[in-house]
Formats: C-alpha cells, sequence, structure tokens
C-alpha cells in the first residue's frame, strides 16, 4: 500500500539523497557567510585604509591559524602584501567565492531536480504497476483517460516537490539568517559597467533558453505519448491478464519513463546552468566595482561614499521569507494531490503480485480437467450474472456454449480466465485453484479472444505477436556507449524501483519460451497457418498489395514485382479478360483512369501535384495554357458542373446519389452555383483565374467509362496526351521528384505494390470485374513464389491506435489469430466473430477446428457461439439462460432429450 503522507513517503524512499543534500546546504552556508562579509574588508582595509596608516604599511593575506588552550597554532602564514595588493587579493578571493557560492547553488538545484525527477519516476511507475494489478471490474467504472491524466499531469508538481521537500526550507532558512541586504549608488562610470554587464546577460542568456524551449517541447511530447500508452494498458487489461504481458507493459513504461527521465534532467542542467551563469555575470558586476571603483577612489576620482553606494544598490538578494511561505504553500497544495492520487490507486481485490512473478523456469503445460465448482458472479449493483455454475472441462475437449449475451455465457467464458471475481464457488485447473495459479501461466497456457481486442498502436505483425511477449528471451548486446547508457539505464531502474527488463530486447517466445530469434521460418510458418484459420489472410494479402516498396532498399523485390507484371499480362491475355484492364501506355489516352491522372502520367510524391493542390500548381497552369486545354477544360467544367447542379441540386446533401461522383462533394454546390451564374451573366472572361480552375479542377476527377457524361472526346485526348508530354518533358529542376511517372518497365517507387504489379486500371462497371482481376493477380503471385513477400509486407500495415486502421472483422480476425498463435493448452473464446455474419462465422469455426486438430498437444476448446447451429462440430454443448447452465452433454444426446437445446435450434 503507498503511505498517503508525501513528506514520509519522499523520506522513505530518498532518506539517504535528502541526507546528503542537507548535508551540502550546511556546508555551502560558510562559503555564503564569507562571500556577504568580504565586501567590508575590502572596503574597510584596501580601500578606506585601516591597517594601511603608514606609507609601505602590509597587511597579512590568507593567514590560517587555530587558538587552542589559550596557545595559537599557525597552519598557515599567509601573504604580507601592501595596500594595492591587498585589494586585488581580496577582490580575487571575493570573485572565487562567487563562483563556488554559485557551483554550489547550481550543483544543489540540479541534485534537487534529479532527485524530483527519480521520486516522480517511482511514483509514476508504482501507480502502472499498481494499475496492471486492478481486478478487470475495476475498469468498468474507471475512464483510462483519468487514469492516464492522474499518472502523466496530476503526479507532475508532486515530483517537483519531493525535490525540494526537506531542502528548500533548510536553503532558504540559511539564506534568511545570512543574508544581507546591500545598496547600489550612482555613478557614470560604474553605472556603464552595471549597463554593459546586463547587456551582456541580455544577449547570452535568451540564447541558452532557446535550449529549454526546446527540451520543454520534448518533454511534452513524450509525456503525451506516455499519457496514450497508459490509456491504451487501461482499455485493454483484459488482454495483458490472459496474454501474460503486463512484464512486457512493465518494460515499456520503464523505458519511456526513462526517455522522460533524461529529458528532463538535460533540462534541469540547462535550467540551472543557465541560472548559474545568469547570476555568475550579476555578481561579476560588484567584482568590477571594487576593483575599478575601488581603484578609482584610491586615485581619488570618487569618494568612498560613492563606491559603497553603487555596491549596495546593485546587490538584490532573493526574499527567503517569501520562498518559504510560497513553500509552504505548495506543500499544502501537493498534499492534496497526492492524498487524492493514492487513493484512485488503493483498491480491493488487487492481483497479488507473487502472481505476475517472472517464472523461472519453462511453463508447465495446464492441468486438467477444469472444474468450475457452484460458481456465482454477481457485478457492482449486485445483479447476479452467474448463479452457481457448475462444469468440468476435460483435456482436449471442445465445449460449445450456446446462450444470449444476458445467458451468463460470456461471464463464464470470462471467469475461466480470472476476468472475473467470484462472490462463491471457484475454478480450478488440475485441483488447484485459479487464484493461487500464476498469470505466467493462464498468459501462455490459455488463448483467449473475445469480440473487443486490445491492439497496441504499431503493425499488424506487432498486434499479432503481441500474445507472444510474455518476457526477454534473448538479451540484446550493447556495446561501448550503447553499453555505458544501458548500465545507466538499469542503475537508474534500480534506484527508482523500475523494472529494468529491456524493452528492446528479443521479447518473442515460441515454443515454451524458445527464442524467435533464428526462427524465422519457424514463426512465418506459424503466422501463416493462424492466419489462414482465422480468415485473415486474405485481408492482409490486400493490405500487402496496397503497399509500398522501395526499390533501391529492396532491388530483388522489384525485380520479382516486374517479371509478375509481365506473367499478369500474359494470364490476362490468355484468360480472354484484356477487356477488365487497361494497360498504361505512354503514347495512349487511358479512357479508365481520370483526366487529372494522363495529364500527369505518375503517381504524386509529397503535396505538391496531390489531387486537391493540382488546379492551385502553377507549373501545371502553365502546361495547360501552353497545350491549349486551359479554355477546352473549362469548357468541360462548366458543362460538368451544369449537369451536375441541375441532376443534384433538390438533393440533401447525404443523400446517396452523391456517392456517384466523385468530382464534387455537395457542401460545394451553391459554389459551383454561383460561378456558373456569373459566367452566363458576365461571360467566361469575367471570371478571375482562380474562379476558372476552380471550375477546371471538377474535370480532373472525371473517368469517361464511370460519369458518363460524353465530355471526353478523341480531340480532348489528344490535347490531353500533348499535355503530358509537356508536363514531362518541361518538368523544372525544383520540382524533380515531387511525381514519380508511369513506365511500363520500371518499377514505380511512389506507387504501390498492386500498381505496380497491374500498372494499369480495372475498367470501370465490368460484373465482378474488380474481384476478378484480384483472383488472377493472386494466382500469379502464388506460382511466381511471392504471396508470402506480400503477406509479410501486409503484416507492416500500421492499424493505427488500437488498430482502427482495421475494420471491426479485421480486429475480430486479428483477435481469433492471436489466441492461436500461441498454439495453448486451452482456448477460450468468447464470441470472437461477432461482427460477422452466421456464414463467415461457420467458416472460420470450422477452419479452426481443423488447425485445432493439427496440434501435437490438441488443446481444449471453450467457445461461446453467436447461434445454436454452429455448435454441431463440438464433443459438448453446454446450453444458459439466466445466469444459469441449464444442460450439458453431447450433441446427439441433447436433441434425444429435447430439451433446452433442441428449444433453442426451433426458435
Amino acid at each position: 500500500m503507498l503511505d498517503r503522507n508525501i513528506l514520509r513517503f519522499t523520506w522513505t524512499y530518498s532518506r539517504s539523497a535528502q541526507i546528503f543534500i542537507l548535508f551540502i546546504v550546511l556546508l555551502s552556508m560558510p562559503t555564503y557567510f564569507m562571500s556577504l562579509d568580504l565586501p567590508k574588508q575590502i572596503v574597510n582595509g584596501p580601500i578606506l585604509g585601516q591597517g594601511f596608516e603608514t606609507a609601505g604599511a602590509e597587511q597579512t593575506f590568507m593567514k590560517l591559524s587555530w587558538t587552542f588552550s589559550g596557545e595559537e597554532w599557525v597552519l598557515f602564514e599567509g601573504f604580507q602584501l601592501e595596500r594595492v595588493k591587498m585589494l586585488f587579493a581580496l577582490s580575487g578571493a571575493f570573485l572565487t567565492l562567487i563562483i563556488v557560492n554559485g557551483l554550489f547553488k547550481f550543483y544543489i538545484n540540479t541534485y534537487k531536480g534529479r532527485l524530483g525527477e527519480r521520486m516522480l519516476r517511482r511514483i509514476r511507475y508504482s501507480l502502472v504497476d499498481r494499475l496492471l494489478r486492478f481486478p478487470v471490474r475495476a475498469f468498468r467504472r474507471i475512464k483510462s483517460s483519468e487514469m492516464a491524466s492522474m499518472v502523466k499531469d496530476e503526479v507532475e508538481p508532486i515530483g517537483g516537490f519531493m525535490g525540494d521537500a526537506f531542502v528548500q526550507p533548510l536553503l532558504l532558512g540559511g539564506q534568511a539568517i545570512t543574508a544581507m541586504a546591500f545598496i547600489m549608488v550612482q555613478n557614470v562610470y560604474l553605472g556603464l559597467i552595471a549597463i554593459f554587464m546586463i547587456g551582456i546577460q541580455f544577449i547570452i542568456i535568451p540564447r541558452m533558453r532557446r535550449h529549454l524551449i526546446r527540451l520543454g517541447k520534448e518533454r511534452q511530447i513524450t509525456a503525451r505519448k506516455l499519457a496514450g500508452r497508459v490509456g491504451e494498458i487501461v482499455d485493454g487489461i483484459t488482454h495483458v491478464h490472459v496474454n501474460d504481458t503486463s512484464h512486457y507493459e512493465r518494460a515499456d513504461i520503464s523505458s519511456r519513463l526513462a526517455k522522460i527521465f533524461y529529458i528532463r534532467y538535460e533540462l534541469f542542467q540547462r535550467k540551472f546552468f543557465t541560472k548559474f551563469l545568469n547570476n555568475l555575470l550579476a555578481q561579476i558586476t560588484p567584482f568590477l566595482f571594487y576593483v575599478v571603483g575601488g581603484y578609482f577612489a584610491l586615485q581619488g576620482k570618487i569618494d568612498v561614499g560613492q563606491l559603497v553606494a553603487v555596491i549596495a544598490a546593485y546587490k538584490d538578494l532573493p526574499s527567503p521569507i517569501k520562498e518559504l511561505i510560497d513553500w509552504d504553500q505548495q506543500r499544502l497544495d501537493v498534499e492534496v494531490k497526492f492524498t487524492q492520487v493514492v487513493e484512485q490507486f488503493d483498491i480491493e481485490d488487487m492481483l497479488d503480485e507473487n502472481l505476475q512473478a517472472l517464472p523461472d523456469e519453462a511453463v508447465p503445460p495446464l492441468a486438467f480437467p477444469i472444474e468450475i465448482n457452484n460458481l456465482t458472479v454477481t457485478d457492482d449493483t449486485g445483479t447476479t450474472l452467474l448463479n452457481r455454475a457448475r462444469l468440468k472441462i476435460a483435456a482436449g475437449t471442445s465445449l460449445a456454449v450456446v446462450g444470449p449475451s444476458n445467458s451468463g455465457a460470456d461471464v463464464l467464458a470470462d471467469s475461466i480466465v480470472r476476468l472475473y471475481v467470484p462472490d462463491n464457488g471457484s475454478v480450478s485447473y488440475g485441483g488447484t485453484d485459479l487464484f493461487d495459479i500464476g498469470e505466467s501461466v493462464i498468459g501462455r497456457r490459455v488463448g483467449y479472444a473475445a469480440s473487443d481486442i486490445f491492439l497496441p498502436q504499431g503493425s499488424l505483425r506487432d498486434g499479432l505477436l503481441y500474445a507472444l511477449k510474455h518476457q526477454p528471451v534473448a538479451e540484446r548486446t550493447y556495446e561501448g556507449p550503447d553499453a555505458m547508457t544501458r548500465q545507466r539505464f538499469i542503475n537508474e531502474a534500480e534506484i527508482t524501483a523500475n523494472t529494468h527488463l529491456d524493452i528492446d530486447a528479443d521479447w518473442l517466445s515460441i515454443d515454451n519460451d524458445v527464442a524467435a530469434s533464428g526462427e524465422g521460418m519457424v514463426i512465418h510458418q506459424r503466422l501463416v497457418n493462424v492466419l489462414c484459420a482465422a480468415g485473415l489472410e486474405d485481408d492482409v494479402f490486400n493490405l500487402g498489395l496496397r503497399g509500398e516498396v522501395d526499390p533501391h532498399s529492396n532491388p530483388q523485390f522489384a525485380d520479382n514485382i516486374l517479371a509478375a507484371r509481365k506473367a499478369l499480362r500474359s494470364h490476362i491475355d490468355e484468360m480472354h479478360l484484356s477487356e477488365l484492364v487497361e494497360l498504361f501506355d505512354p503514347q495512349q489516352y487511358a479512357v479508365q483512369a481520370t483526366i487529372g491522372e494522363n495529364l500527369l502520367f505518375g503517381t504524386p510524391v509529397g503535396d505538391e501535384f496531390a489531387p486537391q493542390n493540382l488546379a492551385k500548381n502553377e507549373y501545371l497552369r502553365s502546361v495547360l495554357r501552353d497545350a491549349g486545354l486551359e479554355d477546352a477544360l473549362l469548357a468541360k467544367g462548366i458543362e460538368l458542373a451544369e449537369t451536375t447542379i441541375g441532376l443534384f441540386q433538390d438533393l440533401p446533401p447525404d443523400h446517396e446519389f452523391f456517392n456517384q461522383i466523385t468530382f464534387m462533394d455537395a457542401e460545394r454546390l451553391p459554389e459551383y452555383a454561383a460561378l456558373l451564374k456569373r459566367a452566363k451573366q458576365t461571360g467566361e472572361t469575367a471570371l478571375t483565374v482562380d474562379e476558372r480552375y476552380t471550375l477546371i479542377e471538377l474535370t480532373f476527377s472525371y473517368v469517361e467509362p464511370q460519369h458518363r457524361m460524353g465530355l471526353v472526346d478523341d480531340d480532348l485526348q489528344d490535347r490531353v496526351l500533348d499535355g503530358r508530354n509537356r508536363f514531362k518533358s518541361g518538368l523544372p529542376e525544383n520540382l524533380a521528384g515531387t511525381i514519380s511517372f508511369y513506365d511500363p518497365e520500371t518499377y514505380n517507387a511512389a506507387a504501390s505494390v498492386q500498381d505496380n504489379l497491374l500498372m494499369g486500371r480495372v475498367a470501370h462497371g465490368m460484373a465482378r470485374g474488380p474481384q476478378r482481376v484480384f483472383e488472377v493477380m493472386s494466382a500469379t503471385l502464388k506460382e511466381m513464389q511471392l504471396r508470402d513477400e506480400i503477406l509479410d509486407l501486409g503484416l507492416e500495415f500500421d492499424i493505427g491506435s488500437a488498430g482502427k486502421r482495421l475494420s471491426s472483422v479485421q480486429r475480430q480476425k486479428l483477435g481469433l489469430a492471436r489466441a492461436l498463435i500461441k498454439q495453448p493448452d486451452l482456448l477460450v473464446l468468447n464470441r470472437p466473430l461477432s461482427a460477422l455474419d452466421g456464414r463467415q462465422q461457420a467458416a472460420i469455426l470450422s477452419d479452426v477446428m481443423n488447425y485445432v486438430a493439427q496440434q501435437p498437444n490438441k488443446p481444449a476448446i471453450v467457445w461461446v457461439v453467436s447461434d445454436a447451429a454452429l455448435a454441431s462440430d463440438f464433443d459438448e454443448i453446454c446450453v444458459m439462460a439466466g445466469g444459469k447452465i441449464l444442460e450439458t452433454g453431447k450433441r446427439e444426446t441433447l436433441l434425444k432429450s429435447g430439451g433446452a437445446y433442441s428449444k433453442v435450434l426451433a426458435e
């Protein structure tokens, strides 16, 4: 349990560091006092002449002696100096004390900052560690954004205060006791010196603070990313538990906290070095006053009173009393925040940390049978979700659980993997209570999938292999500076009680913690197998076709695609499918492509020639003018606008007919209507250049076979081809590289794999055209043994935050594949394919059953099905309703009895 008293918590975990810095503070007080006292010695001694009343008089400088029992012990005799030399010696000593005090302050502030950051890192890690042990039911009443905000924002001032908790009052109190006030005087020469020094400060300090701004932005970005990652953990906590990836999450969080720590530590160093330099420059001015002003005083150019006034007026010490009041106010504010945060992370039924301990050896196979005895589960409102359920699952058995969403079937499945804490009864594995089994056993020997899935941001491959990242199986080797950085990370992790597991190590475990390093074919084949079983192979293949490959980094792949392009064209001709595909030809107008695509005849790189910027590009405008296309396209654009407005102006903006036109947004109809009206009333020549190209822009997205308005005739095609040639040949050097032109004999680096393979367009309006072309394309790639490479490329697809770039169906298939890839001893599938229709579910269920039957360990299956008809292939069927198990048995037996299963089938 976290201590709710912030001062006690700080002292407990930073006692030795606090004592050390308190000692440094006390050590700095004598030199601070000496720096305040030394000016008096300079004024009264060399300047006013006390002790130098006679000509050639000398005084001792730096004599060190010790008096004991009336006897003086001289440690150092010192130096005998006459008046001028004594002035310079004392002034030099004053400068030395200024530097020493500045360095003391720099060291104390930096140490405080590092101490505060270490405590901040400790408390953040402690909160996330506790978060990973929350019972799943707790996440049904908390918001992930709130938890992330507490970890990221609310503890931020707490960490800063922890560094100041004991040092600040002692430091400020010491300054309040030893500080003296000095007043500055008015003198033109000395005033110029002050102005000069302040000018230097205004030039140097702002330049140095630019780095602080940059570091501040970096800190904000990394902290924001940390909050997003914590939010992902909260949203996907069930998948963390059932896949035993809590240590992976800890390592990830520890790594992110390390980045923030080092950024903020550098920020503190720069911040306090800037402060040190600022103070140094400010304090050099009194040094110059003593040297220059003192020399003037000796020469009789200024009197001592003026000099003392200048020095005293310039000196401006901080007000420690006010800062002490501010510290106490901060303490009260932080104590409230600290208590509130701790209370939010202190809940009942938290998972014992020993259950998440890393195993010292290979995790043994799951023990059977699984017995559910008198299991009762209720929610936070007291509603009974599962009522005295009894069930026994033998090894290798497949069990279908049938029942609607409120039947308790979902709760039963989740209870088997410890996602519910029972009110009564128990779940046991081979006689061992479920809550006495380590998470490593459940996470590695049990595969779980539900209708929702946690997907960390990254590639599709990362999402699929997440279930195999339990703990590092092969440490990364570090050498040279990297080894020192890694050791530094370990040291800081130990100081702050963070895990020092390396997020960059090899975490991929297959076949009971056998590292996947060097096992590429093994893991690849497993990936392909589970993709096929989960019905995800074609989806990944499509994503791979839409991916892009740099031919310079992978020239062999580009050559293979070029060879496949030729083979595909041959197959299309052999199968008499030429009418389905129009291949690109530099000398021909591509009827199935847009007018804009025909003009560019290439793939834009960057935004210069992006579709939304095409009409604004000055170079393209000049090409259209030179080719005589501007007036022609303007006339076509006006005709296109008139036809479109006439057909659709009375329809609401969300009408489905607008989906059929790709060249105009419904919201812009009034804009085009106004332009047409002006063009008719005043003539086309009255339109501005931008207004003309607003209408021309419509034609850039026009495809004749798709839109069928008869705008593209032979004359326009010839003009567009002329414009294409002018565009390519006259492209200026500053625009080179902004477009990758189509060439039937080369690989287009900016185009997708599919576009490179086809190098053309599928014909519009052909029955099953795209599907038939895809089938031929797929067969060609398989024939040339390129399908696996395309699948690999598809696995690198960035799925976005929480997999939002995937459809709900694809996410559910991915969740099922992730459960299968572990090759577990038990599969618990809780309506994993609810987004699919019955026919698709039945097909994937059959594939999964076949896949499981081929596994050497023959895992048991508990599958909550959405339709009773899907239960026909299971060994046993369990029928549930109202939180109760109505009947269990083999399908034939249940059908003969005419009980609940028969009734469900009949409905």
